[in-house]
């Protein structure tokens, strides 16, 4: 179980260290996946040695049984052919190969268990991992959203003065007084104009008025004689 202690240790250093220097959320947890997976990896690796561990004492403790079967057989053989000393060789060697087949089962049998519960512990390593990767999207629009709020009250705060709002409202006001200055300029320009422009002004309008009854009188003439001119039904 020491690799999974192991993996706690170094994924909850680089988390500390992260936190510590204020990184961006996303870069983060972006960069806490990759730590994780990288640990999966190193994880994978050790239960791999282990599983590999358990496989070699499996072949050793059935190597060593199938030579204690053999010296049995062999015992049984020469005790067939009357020689019970060479029997007695035998079956010492059977019992030598049957000890160490003994001993190499123990290991198997507690390899095997701790094999199990690192395969086990692997699973649930890899189901957080992913799990976390699953969350990693739903924090990080989570983060911008949060980031994105807090620059709108920063923005709405910088601006409580009303400091810009007021000049932009004095402004405003200054272009309505300016148009209001310029109609009462126009205003008094007509009241206060001498006779004489007066006079010329209504003179204007009569030539300009007396010119066009002019116009009309000589359509009206042209007309009148087109008609007179043209052949009676």
């Amino acid at each position: 179980m020491g690799i999974f202690d192991r993996f706690k240790r170094v994924v909850q250093s680089n988390l500390n260290d992260m936190i510590s220097k204020a990184e961006n959320p996303e870069k983060m947890l972006n960069q806490l996946i990759m730590d994780m997976n990288e640990q999966l990896i190193e994880s994978k690796k050790a239960v791999a040695s282990a599983i590999a561990d358990e496989k070699k004492l499996e072949r050793d403790m059935i190597n060593n049984q199938q030579q204690a079967s053999d010296w049995e057989g062999k015992a049984r053989l020469a005790l067939k052919a009357g020689k019970e000393d060479l029997a007695k060789e035998a079956l010492l060697r059977q019992q030598d190969y049957g000890n160490i087949a003994s001993q190499f089962k123990q290991q198997f049998d507690a390899q095997h268990a701790s094999v199990e519960k690192l395969k086990s512990s692997l699973r649930q390593l890899q189901e957080k991992i992913e799990e976390a990767s699953r969350k990693k999207n739903l924090l990080v629009a989570r983060a911008k959203r949060a980031e994105a709020q807090k620059r709108i009250q920063q923005t709405m705060g910088s601006m409580s003065d009303t400091s810009a709002f007021d000049t932009f409202d004095r402004m405003a006001a200054k272009v309505d007084q300016i148009e209001a200055e310029a109609d009462a300029m126009q205003e008094i320009e007509d009241t206060t104009s001498s006779p004489d422009q007066e006079l010329n002004k209504q003179f204007k309008e009569l030539e300009s008025s007396g010119a066009s009854a002019d116009l009309l009188l000589e359509d009206l003439k042209k007309k009148m004689k087109a008609e007179e001119q043209l052949p009676e039904k």
